[in-house]
C-alpha cells in the first residue's frame, strides 16, 4: 500500500526577535517557532514554502500589528497538535488578554475547576505551556511564576521579557 506524502506548508518570517518559522496544514497554523528551534515531523512529510497561503497572509498581518506594539485582536486560525491535556492548556492560554499575565498556579486552578478534577499540578501545566508549538500567537509568554518572576520560555527569557514589555508599551533598548 502506497502512503500518500503529507505536505506541511511553511513560511520564514523576519521579526524583531529573529526569523520566525511558521507552519500550516493549509488552513491553520500548526507551528510558530523562533530561529534555532526545530519542528518535529513524522516520516514522509514534505515541506513546501507557501508565502501566499491565506493563513500565512493573516499571520503576517497579525504579527506585524503585534510587533508594532498594538493589540492585534483575534489571532489567525491555529491547530496545534498535542495531548487532550496540552490542548486544554493551550486553549486557555488564548484567553489571556493582551498586556496581561497569569500564573501557572492560576491556570492549574482554573483547569482543575473546569475539568472536575479537583486538583491539578502547576508543574504539569508548566510542562504543557512549555510544549506550546505556536509561540507568540498562543501567548505562553504571558504565564509567569506565582511570585511574579519570569520562568522558562522556549525562545529564552530575553524574548519573553521583550514580548511582555512590548505588550506593556515599554520600548526595548537599542542593545536588546
Amino acid at each position: 500500500m502506497n502512503s500518500e506524502t503529507q505536505i506541511t506548508f511553511f513560511l520564514n518570517l523576519p521579526s524583531p526577535l529573529g526569523t520566525l518559522h511558521l507552519e500550516s496544514d493549509g488552513e491553520a497554523l500548526t507551528c510558530v517557532l523562533f530561529e534555532g528551534e526545530q519542528a518535529k515531523h513524522p516520516q514522509g512529510v514534505t515541506l513546501e514554502e507557501a508565502p501566499q497561503l491565506p493563513v500565512f497572509v493573516a499571520a503576517r498581518a497579525w504579527l506585524s500589528h503585534y510587533f508594532e506594539g498594538h493589540n492585534p485582536g483575534t489571532p489567525p486560525p491555529v491547530r496545534p497538535q498535542g495531548t487532550p491535556f496540552q490542548l486544554s492548556v493551550w486553549q486557555r492560554l488564548l484567553t489571556i488578554p493582551y498586556g496581561s499575565t497569569t500564573t501557572y498556579g492560576a491556570l492549574a486552578a482554573y483547569l482543575a475547576a473546569h475539568n472536575a478534577s479537583g486538583r491539578m499540578s502547576a508543574q504539569a501545566v508548566g510542562q504543557a505551556v512549555g510544549r506550546n508549538p505556536i509561540s507568540i500567537i498562543i501567548p505562553c509568554h504571558r504565564v509567569i511564576g506565582t511570585d511574579g518572576t519570569l520562568t522558562g520560555y522556549a525562545g529564552g527569557l530575553d524574548k519573553k521579557t521583550f514580548l511582555l514589555n512590548l505588550e506593556r508599551g515599554v520600548q526595548p533598548c537599542a542593545n536588546d
